[in-house]
């Protein structure tokens, strides 16, 4: 029986946005607000760097990338911090394949988050019925240093007392790659092309990584 087949890892973590869900969206939706506050003309959505570092840094970094040495910058800060999170949920969405696939894995594997968001997780994980799944959820208000710093995923191993090679971490941004190197932390790219990464397209393709179980395995099409 496929249950009887042996993990190759004790834990997978995973990264929130653009692994968990699709909430890109929301994301500019958040930063747009902050600058047409401060009567600025919203993102540019053809800057790539730009969207990449609002969908993968934390908050403070984001908004020391868009605003430091801004004179409004405490104005954003402030203003921002009025946005409520349940206004922006609308514009998640989950990422196909994922309560099947965490439905396969209960069980089986100790599961996590490791994300840069600060303090929305337990609102999210609630809204979007996850209770039940993760053991552990490691945010940016939890550390010093949010990632791509490795103390996050560190945080997460020792809560499970494990050794890095005992978890996968799935991330989707550079960010993620970085915080698993330096954590020593095996890593899989979720959607997304990384320098010599493993990568998965679909949730249920994870099943490969932890159990040698075939790649078209599809829970959803």
């Amino acid at each position: 029986m496929t249950n009887a087949v042996t993990c190759r890892y004790k834990l997978v973590i995973y990264d929130c946005d653009g692994v968990l869900f699709d909430s890109l969206e929301s994301n500019y939706i958040f930063y747009n607000r902050v600058l047409e506050h401060l009567n600025r003309p919203p993102l540019d959505r053809g800057d790539e760097h730009a969207r990449k570092v609002l969908h993968t840094y934390s908050f403070n970094d984001v908004m020391a990338y868009f605003f430091a040495g801004d004179q409004c910058h405490e104005e954003a800060l402030r203003f921002a911090k009025t946005i409520h999170y349940r206004d922006l949920a609308p514009y998640m969405r989950m990422e196909a394949g994922l309560i099947e696939t965490l439905d396969r894995l209960k069980g089986r594997v100790s599961l996590a988050i490791c994300t840069n968001r600060a303090v929305s997780m337990d609102m999210i994980i609630d809204d979007f019925g996850l209770n039940g799944y993760f053991e552990c959820v490691m945010t940016a208000s939890q550390v010093t240093n949010p990632k791509p710093h490795p103390e996050p995923l560190l945080k997460v191993l020792d809560h499970f007392g494990i050794e890095p090679h005992e978890a996968l971490f799935v991330g989707d941004g550079e960010v993620d790659m970085l915080s698993a190197r330096d954590a020593g932390v095996p890593f899989v790219a979720y959607k997304t092309h990384l320098p010599d990464q493993p990568r998965i397209e679909h949730h249920a393709q994870i099943m490969t990584h932890l159990f040698g179980e075939p790649e078209d395995v599809r829970l959803t099409p």
